[in-house]
């Protein structure tokens, strides 16, 4: 055995410790962080999770690269748990498990591309088509894969107008259009009615087969699935892939999400990667192998009964804030099977007290998972109550 040269501490500084000025800023932040961590309630993440028995895993590198469905040369990743996810995503969406194919992304933002990707490779001369209050993310995806892209109308309550869908298909003569069909928007969770999409297609002229649908269900995707009567929203009603977040309903500790799609259409971006011994068929590459057993171990701990109640809690709250700000005299409103909660826009320094987002006039509160009471919500509604009455507005 022969001894690698020695690192001279005296011209580095010690890889062991923080400077004192440094461990502080890490403790301000820690506290920071606990001050806020349950109070952003204009953002959809819900924190009821406790994965303190995964702190050991923070000792390795997790990296998921390449296809979990293979042999891979690299040895510390967790394919064997990202199985189970997809296999567990691809009953709740109704796909066979050997029809689909998907991963654990770092986010919606790479599952929408991931889905948008492979609808272009199927229709390489197709157009992107989606409606106007779609995520910001969308535009910027089309850029990206340079592909031709058109901005749907869509109503007040953020649906599409899908007679401006068709419209618009037709008059860009595209013969394989390439649709994104929101399963809950980001300002007002609104829903695309995948069922009327493929109607109303039909009624234009087009065959299934010869576009395609996907849909961007960071929120609803877990909430539509434990709910009486959801609308469409699964591969059975039509999808042809779809995104998940992982760090919203489902509430892992860092941004990720599950992509899915069929597998047909999966296997034409496959590529081969010779020096891990393995091919790729995601966005992204290496992955987080963290966020992984974040998501497995969440859906090994809670039954459907569990999800069920734990969306119809959150639903409760948002009958329960509808009906106050009602009878305060402010608009507010939401949508069928819902956890957001839209109303007119209080001034800056009260949408900012309560970390609530805005955009066009309105602003939103969404029903977390963590909240088991009214406190904060009650809290919020007296001062947009106040704020309005102050100001003099009246609707």
């Amino acid at each position: 055995m022969v001894a690698l040269p020695r690192l001279k501490n005296d011209f580095y500084l010690d890889p062991h410790k923080l400077s004192p000025e440094d461990a502080a800023r890490l403790d301000a932040f820690y506290e920071h962080c606990m001050k806020y961590r349950y109070f952003n309630i204009g953002y959809p993440e819900s924190f009821d999770f406790d994965y303190s028995g995964q702190k050991r895993f923070l000792d390795f590198h997790l990296n998921n690269c390449g296809a979990w469905d293979e042999f891979c040369n690299y040895k510390l990743q967790s394919f064997s748990f990202e199985k189970e996810v997809i296999e567990y995503f691809a009953e709740l969406f109704k796909i066979p498990f050997d029809q689909c194919w998907g991963y654990v992304t770092n986010g919606g933002t790479e599952g929408n591309m991931w889905g948008i990707y492979i609808g272009r490779e199927k229709f390489p001369k197709g157009a992107l088509f989606y409606s106007r209050e779609s995520h910001y993310s969308v535009a910027k995806i089309a850029k990206i894969l340079r592909m031709p892209a058109h901005a749907v109308l869509a109503d007040k309550k953020g649906v599409m107008v899908y007679s401006d869908l068709i419209k618009q298909i037709k008059q860009s003569k595209v013969k394989n259009p390439i649709i994104l069909a929101n399963i809950g928007t980001t300002v007002k969770g609104a829903i695309d009615d995948i069922a009327i999409i493929q109607d109303e297609m039909a009624k234009a002229g087009f065959k299934r087969q010869d576009y395609y649908i996907h849909c961007d269900e960071a929120l609803s995707g877990m909430v539509l699935p434990f709910v009486d009567n959801p609308q469409p929203h699964t591969f059975a009603d039509g999808a042809d892939s779809l995104s998940v977040s992982g760090h919203k309903n489902i509430g892992a500790p860092m941004p990720c999400g599950i992509a899915l799609a069929k597998k047909e259409n999966v296997d034409s971006i496959k590529v081969e990667i010779d020096y891990i011994a393995c091919s790729d068929k995601t966005m992204s590459g290496s992955r987080n192998g963290h966020s992984v057993i974040y998501i497995w171990e969440f859906i090994k701990k809670h039954t459907p009964e569990y999800l069920r109640a734990r969306v119809a809690n959150q639903l409760a709250l948002v009958k329960y804030t509808v009906n106050a700000f009602k009878k305060a005299g402010i608009p507010a409103w939401t949508q069928k099977n819902s956890v957001t909660v839209v109303f007119p826009e209080p001034s800056e320094a009260i949408w900012q007290k309560h970390s609530m987002a805005t955009a066009g006039g309105v602003t939103h509160f969404v029903a977390t998972c963590h909240q088991r009471n009214t406190d904060m919500v009650d809290a919020m509604i007296a001062d947009v109550v106040a704020d309005f009455k102050q100001r003099h507005i009246r609707f």
